[in-house]
Formats: structure tokens, sequence, C-alpha cells
């Protein structure tokens, strides 16, 4: 089949008429094609969401909200259909997509939809100057929005939702790795009765269409979540033109494990962690830091579990891990195995391709342990973005922050520990945006989410995503 992109409301072909291969990743086979998109169709998305623009940020709040709460709707209906998709494009196992993709999206429009309504102006009354103050929080206009491929649908969503509850149109880009999500949410929001041009979905390569939604002159802010190169590419662009960015990049977290943590939680959910969606997620814990008195016990246990973890079909039902999203990732991924063995680190379980049986052409990987002893080698500083961990070991608090600390990235960290002076203590340390203590990924959708240093700038989630899409005007009015 050929994916097109989605504008004004309508399907259309790419003005170009030139089309990408789209894979699938438990099997290697070309599935289906996928528009490559010049300036030319960024130019008419944009000029679909302008002409929207007028009548979309005046629209009532109540009915924005409807909209929003329908598409939710209709995306929790579509769970099988919509997961199914998901699971095929990506290559992750179906029950990820089922329990966690899918279902994340619906609750992002609901969460927008329900957070809109109570997202106000504020007033100041100027006491001893008769004068009041008002800052109303309007719509920016046309803003740009750029997913990535590990969480496809999910992330798209998460972009997309407070951007149009703001009242903004959007010219939108899903990654051209995992594009079929997207289409398909395009034919919902038809259904669910969004007014054309206030979403527009154009696919195509980062280089190309993705480029073009970033420099062009008048999509006015640009939410981008990827690769921490690619950030930095994209603000070299849009800062000189005084867009607003937000830029959710890399991470590198540490998973900091200490003796007195609750073991058999600790080691259940270091799993997850490590390697849930393939380790494809900017949030894994993949530098695994453990107190050395516990240090032997856990590689044993760890090791342990982790080899009985099932590497197979995404669509079989027992499947714990399944494909990596592309032969390049892939190919990337097990070049830093490669590299551990020349930096001295040490193999513990894993590395090596899995054949799958009537799948032999899938991208499948082994989940990967390295024991390393030196925190500045090269898969303890740069993200690998795979089912690949390292383990090591501290003998102090002070030592394991420092350890925590000792990268370009600040994304997240976990903590595991019962002790609540340290809790506080380390918490307040780390130069993160997030930090878990006795869990992973426990997510209330109304915190704000980011990191710091090379992951990123600016915060996603709750009202600081309906910020970032509006733009502050203060209002002083004097009387006698």
């Amino acid at each position: 089949m050929k994916i097109k992109n989605y504008i004004n409301g309508e399907f259309i072909n790419p003005i170009s008429g030139e089309y990408i291969d789209n894979y699938n990743p438990s099997n290697g086979a070309i599935y289906s094609q996928i528009p490559n998109s010049s300036n030319e169709d960024v130019a008419l998305a944009y000029q679909a969401a302008k002409k929207a623009f007028p009548n979309w940020s005046k629209t009532s709040l109540d009915k924005r909200s409807k909209i929003l709460s329908k598409i939710a709707t209709l995306i929790e209906e579509k769970l099988d259909f919509l997961a199914t998709a998901e699971s095929k494009d990506n290559g992750k196992p179906l029950s990820l997509a089922k329990a966690i993709d899918i279902p994340r999206a619906s609750a992002n429009f609901q969460f927008f939809a329900n957070a809109i309504t109570q997202f106000s102006s504020e007033a100041h009354e100027s006491t001893g100057f008769n004068a009041v103050n008002i800052t109303l929080r309007e719509p920016i206009g046309v803003v740009g929005c750029i997913s990535p491929w590990n969480l496809p649908l999910y992330l798209f969503t998460w972009k997309i939702a407070p951007a149009i509850a703001a009242g903004n149109c959007v010219v939108a880009k899903p990654s051209e790795v995992t594009p079929m999500t997207a289409y398909l949410l395009g034919e919902i929001c038809s259904e669910a009765g969004l007014p054309k041009g206030v979403l527009n979905i154009v696919h195509g390569l980062g280089i190309t269409t993705g480029q073009a939604i970033v420099s062009h002159p008048d999509i006015k802010a640009i939410s981008f979540t990827g690769g921490t190169k690619t950030g930095a590419h994209i603000a070299s662009i849009a800062a000189p033109m005084f867009k607003k960015l937000s830029l959710e990049l890399g991470g590198k977290n540490p998973n900091i494990i200490f003796d007195d943590c609750n073991y058999e939680d600790m080691l259940e959910t270091t799993v997850k962690s490590s390697f849930a969606n393939q380790g494809q997620i900017c949030l894994c814990g993949s530098r695994i830091l453990v107190e050395e008195t516990i240090y032997e016990r856990f590689k044993a246990d760890f090791i342990k579990k982790v080899s009985e973890l099932k590497v197979g079909n995404p669509f079989e039902t027992d499947t714990n891990i399944g494909a990596l999203v592309s032969k390049q990732h892939l190919e990337k991924v097990k070049s830093y195995i490669d590299i551990a063995e020349q930096e001295g680190g040490k193999t513990l379980f894993g590395g090596n391709e899995v054949a799958v049986k009537n799948s032999e052409k899938g991208y499948y990987l082994q989940p990967t342990i390295i024991e390393v002893s030196d925190n500045n080698c090269r898969l303890n500083q740069e993200e690998i973005f795979g089912p690949v961990v390292t383990i090591m070991s501290f003998k102090t608090e002070k030592e394991a922050l420092e350890l925590a600390n000792d990268t370009q990235y600040g994304l997240s960290a976990t903590l595991w520990t019962n002790n609540l002076n340290r809790t506080m203590t380390i918490t307040k340390q780390l130069k993160t945006g997030i930090v878990w203590v006795n869990t992973w990924l426990l997510r209330d959708l109304r915190t704000p989410f980011g990191g710091t240093k090379a992951s990123g700038v600016g915060r996603e989630g709750g009202f600081e995503a309906l910020r970032f899409f509006t733009e502050a005007k203060n209002i002083c009015i004097k009387y006698e």
C-alpha cells in the first residue's frame, strides 16, 4: 500500500510523486511506501494550517475539548487495529503496543481535552497604583511537531494533542521509519470532526521534510523528540529565526542500586528498565550502578533473569523482545558490542543476532549485558538505544553520584534505596530532569517531562506543554 500525506483534511499524494520504501522489522520485507515529501508539500500543509487557524483559535474550549475527547475514544475503540499496525511497523511486541503505546496515545488526547478547560489566564491587582494586570495565554499560530520511531503514536500524540488543544494548527512529521499509525491518526481525526487544516501530517525524510518544517519562516514553534545531534542541528536553524523550541533528546540514564533496596522488586523492574521496547526508550536505565556489597549477587541474578527473556516474532504472545526498528539501527547497536571488546568490556550475556523461525531476515538481537570498569568508556558515554546495558560497581554514595552525573546527558535516573536521608540527598544532586525512586517509568501526565545538559531544552507534559504552545500577553489597565 501507499501511505499518503494528510493535508487540509484530505489524503493526497506527494507533489513530486516520489515514495520511500517502508520495512517490516520482524521479517525485513517492504510492506508499504511513504511519501518523500518536499518543501512544496510542507508549504501546502502550512497554507492549510494558516487558513484554519483563525477559526480554530477562536473555537470555544468546550468544543475543542469534545473533539479531542472524541479522538481519544476512537483510538481506544481501535486498540487492536492500531496495536497490530504499530507492532508491524516498529517491530515491538504486540502485547506491548496493546498495553502501553495505544492506550497512552488515547490518554494523551483525553488528558489535554481536560487540561485545556483548566488552563486559565491570570489577573494581578496592583494595589496602590489603581491598576490591574491581566496575563492571557494565546495560541502561537502554526507549529511544527516532529516525532521519533521508538514510540510512534504515543509520542506523536504527546505533541499534537496539547498543540491543538491550545488553539494552534499543526504541521507534523512522524518518523519515516514508522509512519503507519500517524497515517491512521489522520483518518481518526477526520472521523472525530477535527476541522480541516488543524492537523496536517506530512511524511518524508528528516533531511528534507523535517528540514522544510524547521526552516519554514512562518512556522513559529518546533517540538522535536529524537537524537541529540539532530536536536543541535534543529536549534542552529530555529534559534536565529526566533522560533520557540522544545527539544527532548538523548539519554544515558543511570540505574543506581543500593544494598538496602527491596531486592526482588528492584531486580524485576531493572530487567524492564533495561530491555523494554528492545531498549529503544530514551528513559531506559542503560548504565546499571550497583553497590559492591550486592554486586556479585545482582550480576548472577540479573543474567539469569535476562536469559529467560524470549526474543521472537512480535506477534507471538510469549515474546518479550521483538525486532529492532531497522537494519541500519541493528548494525549500529552491534557496533557498540564490538567497541566493548576493544575497550576491555566483558560481555556477560548476549551480544548476538537471533534467527527467528519463519522470520530469519528480521532484525533481532539478544539482550546484552556488558561489564565495564571505566565510566569513561564509550558504552557508558554514548547513547546506544538498543538492548544493551552496562553494569559496574561502586563503594560509596559519593562515588555513585559522581558516576551517575558523569555524562553529557541528563534525562532521567533511577534510585533504589529505602534510606530516606540518602534518597533526599542523592535526588537533589542528580543532574537529571526526572528521578524515579524505587520504581521506573511511573508517569503522571500532569508532571513536567524533559532533561538537562545534552538531553534537551524545555519541558513537555501537563501545563508545561500548554505554556509552550501558547504565548503570554500581559495587559495592564490603569483606572481612576
